[in-house]
Parts: structure tokens; C-alpha cells; sequence
């Protein structure tokens, strides 16, 4: 770096010297210009400083960088917007270097950029490798592999240059008419606080320290996101405190606490009235507060201005910010907007700048914590050799054989045997395209179902395709806003081609569910997302009748994102394999699992309701909950944690260490699980805790623990798991949260159904009741 400015042995620039040492110095030199410069962001306003190539001009970024600048959006989408082209991950890497060469030599400071991107299953980015989809990798109930991934992620999200992941979504999805179901990791606060665990350590690592290969992650959305009122995304999140604390709270409590991450996003909805992007009870009471948080708040993207124009909280932008800013959102996201009013609003002491400094502060910290001051550049060739890479590729296939789901096998229909058809049908709208979920990018390599099954078979067996019907007109796209329904008399055409094309094969693959357009984020009024139904879109269940006419051996391969009503499917196909989104190795993992090469092992990690109208299905609910029905079955399609294999599991006797402990105890609860069938074969174990008699109502029963394992044929194996206080604690009726005494349910089984599950009662005394203190979530 250049010394223009004499600053080369100033202390902030002694990486010897202590974080906090170190932010003071550089935040008492900063102007206020340059301190409300680090609180903004620019993501679409970077074509302003790129040529028609899309690399970094540095002649043209003294308009919108001289005061420096705390974040840059999305690099890896630095092309002018409208190109159609992005970066491959050299060129990303030569844009980040370049914009860092820029920060260090031509601002009077030289402060590094902090560079964020998307990284749900991967970076959203091209070629980036696209891991399956958040459902999907919560469906495998591995905690490992969850974290294995991630760190993955953060491999390549740093190596194109950036430091920030605006991930894992942690929000517990309790509606699945919610289009953005699929990026969570299901319904359940104790599976999705596993596996956000997972994802924060996989991302950043287990140490203090953020590694050179690993990228700072952020924990969404900040908070009771995941039930919006009507199943629309952003509408309200307005629950009771105890729900909000006993359900919704819980991951991000995990998340902070436990795995210590360095960023949280606050949600786009209202809790209690009170929009989260200047709610004080959620980010100072107890994000800071309660749970001690020292990192950063990043809003979530025009979230800051929609305190204006969808909240109706703040009567302009300068009003927005100032709420914002002294509520604790640190950056405004993803242009500057509300907070270009920042440096103005403390000149006229509007805001004050010990408010601004507070963020400044926090925004330092994180980039000198990530070593930026000295190593703010990336190695432009390995780029290329770490994204798309081959371990990656594996463990995204991988990933997609432990996510699928067998949920119905009549006559033992799977595995299929190659040698016993001449001829198999493939067809439906999810069988030729891969389909890979939200927050994807093409990656460098992609393999749909149709081409999975050729791969597979090769000329052993002869494939016939037809599409069978379309889900929508037009491109299938999770971006465009406008979603062309399918044209009807069109559909009734590919179904007639379909039941040809399928007239003389021998059986029947039929890939169907939903896309990236049918059921997303819906973002804006033009650019909805989210269903009033769950049945099946399109004419996709008259694709089902029109096949099941022929009688032939009918497997259905469920491809989508959320919760589906798939009751006609069930009774005229002989199997189902719920997919989720797979990934980029779809084609192969399916293929797999549908000739047997591969043992269907996930579990479901969200409830199947029948049909929209009993929502809310969540097996966790409260005991007067969900009564029944006139004139329709009340149970739901399957239960949460449901999973079948080609082989057979049997739960031995449930037994307790101690069957009687103190408030504070602790014990163990075991079971021995044996494989009864003649297939290798992995078995989740769930255990599932029940209060029988508390101060305020609690649910019938909930997951608190689970443990993946892999059984041989005729093999046993004893499963432990242990029982804390945090696990039999509540948010009691004077809003502590303790441990009560008296009798509980403990649950061990394969599925959260009380015909899957073995029972024994722990009796918890009043013996050290008074000094029972457990942490509030």
C-alpha cells in the first residue's frame, strides 16, 4: 500500500496491537463522512464503476468510493445488470483484488471492503457447485455433513474474494403455503437449531478466529419470520412472548451463543406491531442484552426503506434510518438509500454520532477480525481450481443420496431391477430440466433426472420421455416476476403424448412437484411466491390419472420445495420418493436410489398436512390443538420425521440411567436399534420429550435429539442419548424459564407418530428447584 496519507505506522495498521485497540484509533480518525460511509452498501450501483466487461474501473469510482465504504454486494454479480453475463470465479477474484487495491491505496484510511454473497446451498454464483437444497439437507438429519457442506460454501464463496455469507436461514417454518419453506430447515426449533449450528460453524469454523478459507456467516431471519400470518411472506409474525421464546427464538440463541456467530439480519415482518428493522426489544433486549452479541446487524435488502413504503412506521427515509440506526441495524442493504442521510442527520444532531459510532465500531471490529487490514487479497488462479471442484462435486452427490426421502413402497416396488424391463417411461415436467431451488446460479455441471437415469442405464434399458405437462409458460425462473399459467388445452395435448409415450414401456418414472416459479420468495406485489394450496400445481394430478389408466408399476419422484398434497399420488403410484431439491448430482442420486445402489435414508423434517385447510399441521402442538374435523380425517398426510427404507429397523427396549433426578440432573436415556431386514440401511433415531403436567400448556411432544445411523443387515446398535435441563425446560406461566418438577414422557422411535415411538416416564424432584436457573432463549 501507498503511504500518501502518512498513516503506514498508525496503530490501527499494527496487527500486533489488540481488536479493540485497534478500532479505537481508527474510529477517532475517522470523519464523519468516512464513519456513515461504513454503514452503507452498494450492490446495483457497482455498474457505476465497472466498464462494459464488468471489471473495476478505478477512474471512475471517486464518485461513489473516496469516503471508502463498509460492504460491497454480491461481487460475483459485478457485470453491468441486464449483461446476462457474470464473472467466472477467476475474474470475480481479479474484480475483488482490483476493488481492494482501490480501498487500501486511494482512500485517506485505507479500509477494506467488506465483500457479502449468497450462500443458502451454495454460493449464488455461476459455476459455483449447488449443494441440495436447505429442506433437503435438513431432511438428512446429519449435523456433520450439514457442516461439511457449508464449509464447502465458504471455500468458494472466499476464494472469488468475498467474506460474508448472508446465511443459513434459521427461521422455523411452521406454514407451508410459505414459499420460501425450502430454504429452511423445517419446522422444528430443536432440528433447526442442530443444523444452523452446523451451518455457522461450517462456514466460519469452531475457533475464534475466521480462517483464511472461511467467511463470516449470518443468522435470518431475526425473528418469527417463518409463520407469517396467511402463509405470505413478510406479513406478520404477531405470537405471544412465551411462543415467540420457547419456538422461534431458539436456533438464533443457539446461533449466537453456542456457535458464535458474527452476523444477524433482521426479518422483513412486524412482531407485536413493531417492524424487526427497528424493533429494540429483538436487537438490543435480547440480541444484545440477553444473549451478549457483539457482532454485526446487517439489514436485509430494501428492509431498512420499507419501514416507509410497507410499514407505514416512518413517514420518510431520513425517519427510517434514524429509527433503524438507533435499533441497532448496523448496514443498510443493498444500496445506499435510507442511510445516505446518515451523515447529514448527525451534522444537524438529529441522530447522534455516538449511535453511529456504535455500528462504525462494530463494522471495524469484524474486518479486523478477519485479517483484511493484512490480507485483503485472494489468490486469482486458485479460484478456478477450488469452485466446482472434484471433492465438492462428491460431496454434493453425496449430500443428495442422504437427503431422499422414501415415503411409500407398496409391494416393495423399490428398488427397481434393470433386468426386468425393456422398456421404462420417464415423464412429467421435472424430468428433462434440473431444478434446483431459490438462491441458485447455473453450476458448471447439472444432471437432471432424464439424463441420471441414461447415465444409469445405458443401453441396458431403453428410455422413453414425454414432458406430460407444463407447470407454467415461459421460462422456468425464480428471478422474472411474472408467472404465465400453463395453457390448458396445450396440457391436455402432453398428457395424451404422455400416456402414448408411456403405452408400452413396462414402467413408469414420473418426475413431478414444483419449480423455482411456482412456489419462491415472494419479494414484491409483482413478484409472488407463496400458495393458497398444496395440492399439486398445474395438471399434474390429471398427468397421474391419465397414467394410472394403463396400470403399469408407477414410481413418483417428488421434486419441489415445500409440503405437498399428494394424496391421488399415493393411491395410484406403487412408490414415492420425496427429493426436495437435490442439488447439481441430482439425476445420479435419484437414479441410485431408484435401482437400489443407494438406500433412501432422510426422514421428513416438516409435518405433510392433507391439504391447505388443516394448517397449521406442526406435530409439536399444544394438546387441545387440532380436534378434529366433520367429514375428513384430522391426522396429517405423513408425520414429521417420517422416513422409510428398503430395509427394516426394530426399537428395542427404551431404558433411563435414572429414572428419577433433580431439577439440575441429568441422565441418559438408551435404546438398541436393529436392522431386521436383509439391506444395509441408515436409521434416524429421534428422541421426543413430553411435560405431562406444567404451569402453561406445552406441546404434546418435542424433538430433543436425534442421532443418523448405519446399520448392516441382522446388526444392532445401542443409541444414548442424554437429557439436560435445557432439554425439560420452559418458559413457565411467570416468564422464567426453568425446569418444573414431575413426570415426563421420554420417546424414542423413528418418526414423531406415537405408533413409531417406544415410551418410559422420567420423574424430576424439586431437589435443587430453587437454583434450577437455565439461560433463557
Amino acid at each position: 500500500m501507498t503511504d500518501a496519507h502518512g498513516l503506514k505506522h498508525a496503530p490501527y495498521r499494527n496487527g500486533s496491537l489488540p481488536v479493540g485497540d485497534r478500532v479505537d484509533d481508527l474510529l477517532g480518525r475517522m470523519t464523519l463522512e468516512e464513519k456513515a460511509a461504513q454503514v452503507q452498501c452498494m450492490w446495483q450501483m457497482k455498474a457505476g464503476f465497472c466498464g462494459k466487461d464488468g471489471m473495476f474501473m478505478a477512474s471512475k469510482a471517486g464518485r461513489y468510493l473516496r469516503n471508502g465504504l463498509g460492504v460491497i454486494a454480491r461481487p460475483s454479480e459485478i457485470m453491468p445488470q441486464g449483461s446476462g453475463a457474470n464473472p467466472d470465479p477467476e475474474k470475480t477474484a481479479a474484480i475483488c483484488n482490483a476493488l481492494q487495491k482501490y480501498a487500501l491505496e486511494k482512500t485517506r484510511l485505507g479500509i477494506p471492503f467488506l465483500f457479502h454473497e449468497e450462500g443458502l446451498h451454495g454460493q449464488q454464483a455461476r459455476g459455483a457447485t449447488m449443494f441440495p437444497q436447505a429442506i433437503a439437507m435438513a431432511g438428512t438429519f446429519d449435523p456433520d455433513l450439514v457442516e461439511r457442506i457449508y464449509a464447502a460454501v465458504a471455500r468458494e464463496i472466499r476464494a472469488r474474494g468475498a467474506h460474508h455469507a448472508l446465511t443459513p436461514v434459521i427461521d422455523v417454518a411452521r406454514d407451508p403455503r410459505w414459499g420460501r419453506t425450502e430454504e429452511t430447515f423445517g419446522e422444528d426449533p430443536y432440528l433447526v437449531s442442530e443444523m444452523g449450528k452446523a451451518a455457522v460453524w461450517g462456514f466460519q469454523g469452531r475457533t475464534a478466529k475466521i480462517g483464511p478459507e472461511r467467511v463470516a456467516a449470518t443468522a435470518k431471519h431475526f425473528a418469527v419470520h417463518g409463520q407469517p400470518q396467511g402463509g405470505t411472506n413478510c406479513a406478520p409474525g404477531n405470537y405471544s412472548d412465551r411462543d415467540i421464546r420457547d419456538f422461534f427464538l431458539k436456533p438464533f440463541r443457539e446461533a449466537v451463543i453456542t456457535a458464535r456467530i458474527r452476523a444477524v439480519m433482521p426479518s422483513y415482518n412486524e412482531v407485536d406491531g413493531v417492524p424487526s428493522h427497528m424493533n429494540t426489544w429483538l436487537l438490543r433486549d435480547i440480541l444484545r442484552q440477553e444473549w451478549g452479541f457483539d457482532g454485526i446487524v446487517v439489514g436485509d435488502y430494501f428492509a431498512v426503506a420499507q419501514l416507509v413504503s410497507l410499514h407505514h412506521t416512518a413517514a420518510d427515509k431520513r425517519e427510517a434510518a434514524k429509527r433503524a440506526l438507533e435499533a441497532g441495524v448496523d448496514i443498510e442493504t443493498p444500496d445506499p438509500d435510507c442511510y445516505a442521510t446518515v451523515c447529514d442527520q448527525v451534522r444537524r444532531g438529529r441522530i447522534a454520532e455516538s449511535v453511529l459510532d456504535r455500528a462504525v465500531r462494530r463494522i471495524l471490529r469484524l474486518k479486523f477480525e478477519m485479517g483484511l487490514f493484512e490480507n485483503p487479497f485472494v489468490d486469482v488462479k486458485k479460484a478456478g481450481a477450488v469452485v466446482n471442484c472434484k471433492a465438492h462435486r462428491d460431496l454434493a452427490y453425496e449430500a443428495a443420496c442422504r437427503a431422499g426421502v422414501l415415503l411409500q413402497n407398496r409391494k416393495n416396488r423399490l428398488p427397481l431391477d434393470a433386468s426386468a424391463y425393456r422398456t421404462i417411461a420417464v415423464i412429467g415436467p421435472n424430468a428433462a430440466d434440473i431444478h434446483l431451488g431459490g438462491y441458485s446460479d447455473e453450476p458448471r455441471q447439472g444432471v437432471p433426472v432424464l439424463e441420471g437415469l441414461k447415465r444409469k442405464l445405458g443401453n441396458k434399458v431403453k428410455l422413453a420421455y414425454a414432458e406430460g405437462c407444463r407447470l407454467n409458460e415461459g421460462e422456468v425462473s425464480w428471478f422474472r416476476d411474472e408467472v404465465i399459467p400453463p395453457d390448458e388445452e396445450k396440457n391436455r395435448a402432453r398428457i395424451r403424448e404422455a400416456v402414448e409415450t408411456a403405452r408400452n414401456a413396462d414402467c413408469i418414472i414420473l418426475a413431478i412437484g414444483g419449480n423455482e416459479a411456482t412456489c419462491r420468495e415472494g419479494w414484491a406485489d409483482n413478484h409472488l411466491g407463496d400458495r393458497p394450496s398444496l395440492e399439486l400445481a398445474s395438471a399434474q394430478n390429471d398427468l397421474v390419472d391419465a397414467l394410472a389408466v394403463l396400470k403399469k408399476p408407477m414410481i413418483a419422484v417428488l421434486i419441489n420445495g415445500r409440503p405437498l398434497a399428494v394424496q391421488n399420488v399415493l393411491e395410484k403410484c406403487d412408490a414415492v420418493l420425496e427429493c426436495w431439491y437435490l442439488g447439481q448430482e441430482t439425476g445420479r442420486a435419484v437414479a441410485d436410489m431408484l435401482f437400489g445402489d443407494v438406500n433412501p435414508g432422510g426422514k421428513l423434517p416438516v409435518t405433510f398436512p392433507r391439504s391447505a385447510g388443516h394448517i397449521p399441521a406442526f406435530y409439536n402442538k399444544k394438546p387441545s390443538a387440532n380436534r378434529g374435523y366433520l367429514f375428513a380425517e384430522h391426522t396429517p398426510l405423513f408425520p414429521f420425521g417420517f422416513g422409510l427404507s428398503y430395509t427394516r429397523f426394530k426399537i428395542g427396549r427404551v431404558t433411563l440411567a435414572d429414572r428419577t433426578i433433580g431439577c439440575q440432573g441429568r441422565t441418559t436415556v438408551s435404546a438398541e436399534v436393529t436392522n431386521t431386514g436383509r439391506r444395509a440401511g441408515d436409521e434416524v433415531v429421534q428422541m421426543y420429550i413430553r411435560d405431562r403436567v406444567s404451569s402453561v400448556t406445552r406441546p404434546v411432544k418435542e424433538l430433543k435429539g436425534f442421532r443418523r445411523i448405519h446399520l448392516g443387515p441382522g446388526e444392532s446398535q445401542i443409541v444414548h442419548f442424554d437429557i439436560t435441563p435445557e432439554h425439560l425446560a420452559f418458559t413457565d406461566i411467570d416468564m422464567n424459564f426453568t425446569v418444573e418438577p414431575g413426570e415426563f414422557d421420554i420417546m424414542i422411535g423413528s418418526s414423531s407418530d406415537d405408533r413409531d415411538l417406544r415410551k418410559i416416564v422420567l420423574t424430576v424432584t424439586s431437589q435443587g428447584a430453587k437454583a434450577a436457573s437455565v439461560q433463557a432463549p
